[in-house]
């Protein structure tokens, strides 16, 4: 397959997560990524679970997020350095780059600058807080933007201590909207010819995706909060205890509900005016809850996702990522594929998630080594 990007020229200027990962979603799509490391490289490709030799380990952290792209390694704080990445950028059509606000601009790489050198150049600039405002010379982790965005307020059981969500969405939110972002300049480019600054903000894209929350807000003047696994305006929707443990289950319309009763042998619920809606159910899902389970804790969870399975409502074991990577819809999809590091190590990765035309993205090739194409990419660049 001929990717949507094949013939894009991707500069990447980034380390651990979110530029990174934006520009492996570019690589995905056909784009050429050439990933501009400093001699020592990326840090990620110091993260464990690192395998192979103790002499000739590689970062399956980094390959996560690195596949698809070309690696070149420069000292910008020399003349020599400094001169490639600026032919780099001078012939690409996409920039990413995840340093500080006014970094690039220091070393003579910024926006501004090459701009005039390349004025289709779409350059995507991701940061914590924005290139403008009063926080934007601030850093910040995905912990520290969880925090910040609010999304701790929200995560965790009532009055239990803050709580990040386990996966990084912070990072890996602002690579996603980077990607949309720069292909949408892409497309703007074909009809003006000119590129765009695109300015990426952590805070401002988990801001974004909290939607619901800040809606809430927005509609009320109270704060969101805490609710453990359940849904401030649906229930029953939520994890519940089985007899062994536990599992997910959501009605969120009136239909799926009058079956769970149907399921749990309490047909009286579905008339019963606390319950008559999503809206009343939620707003009196600790006692729903605590009925519901006082049958959920007689039998197995494999007893009731079977039986929800059979009357259509959505249900769910509390899977871990060895259960979900093992489904049979992963499997079915493609989405699992067999990656080869640079030390010859075979193992496997997560590939692109989106299908199109009904078949799954192969990967278009490994993770590179660090500066495994220094020499090719300076030769094409008539630097060699």
């Amino acid at each position: 397959m001929v990717g949507s990007l094949a013939g894009v020229q991707v500069v990447e200027f980034c380390e651990i997560a979110a530029g990174p990962y934006c520009g492996m979603l570019l690589a995905d799509q056909g784009a050429d990524v050439i990933k501009v490391e400093k001699p020592t490289g990326d840090a990620m490709r110091t993260w464990p679970p690192v395998s192979g030799p103790d002499d000739d380990g590689f970062s399956e952290n980094f390959a996560s997020i690195n596949r698809g792209k070309r690696s070149i390694t420069l000292d910008m704080k020399t003349d020599d350095g400094l001169a490639a990445a600026k032919a780099l950028i001078a012939r690409a059509d996409v920039v990413v780059e995840n340093y500080r606000p006014g970094v690039m601009d220091k070393l003579g790489i910024g926006y501004d600058a090459m701009s005039q050198a390349n004025p289709g150049v779409t350059y995507c600039s991701i940061s914590a807080f924005g290139q403008e405002g009063p926080r934007s010379t601030e850093g910040g982790f995905d912990l520290t933007m969880q925090a910040m965005a609010g999304v701790m307020s929200v995560t965790g059981e009532p009055g239990g201590a803050p709580v990040k969500c386990g996966v990084p969405l912070c990072d890996f939110v602002a690579g996603l909207y980077g990607a949309f972002g720069i292909s949408s300049a892409l497309r703007e480019r074909e009809h003006t010819g000119r590129g765009q600054h695109i300015d990426v903000s952590m805070l401002g894209t988990t801001l974004a995706i909290g939607a619901l929350q800040t809606s809430e807000f927005f509609g009320t003047g109270a704060d969101p909060r805490k609710l453990g696994s359940a849904h401030p305006r649906n229930a029953p929707y939520q994890a519940f205890r089985s007899a062994d443990g536990h599992f997910g289950m959501a009605a969120g319309n009136n239909s799926l509900w009058e079956r769970v009763c149907e399921v749990v042998g309490l047909p009286d619920l579905t008339s019963d005016d606390r319950y008559l809606t999503p809206v009343l159910r939620a707003a009196n899902q600790d006692t729903l809850r605590e009925t519901l389970e006082q049958v959920f804790v007689t039998k197995p969870s494999s007893h009731w996702l079977d039986a929800f399975a059979e009357a259509g409502v959505p249900s769910s074991p509390i899977n871990s990522y060895s259960d979900a990577l093992a489904d049979p819809q992963v499997e079915h999809m493609g989405w699992v594929q067999p990656l080869t590091l640079p030390n010859g190590v075979e193992t496997e990765t997560f590939g692109p998630a989106v299908r199109i035309n009904g078949e799954t993205l192969p990967i278009v090739s490994a993770p590179p080594g660090l500066g495994e194409h220094t020499a090719e990419v300076l030769a094409e660049l008539g630097l060699g």
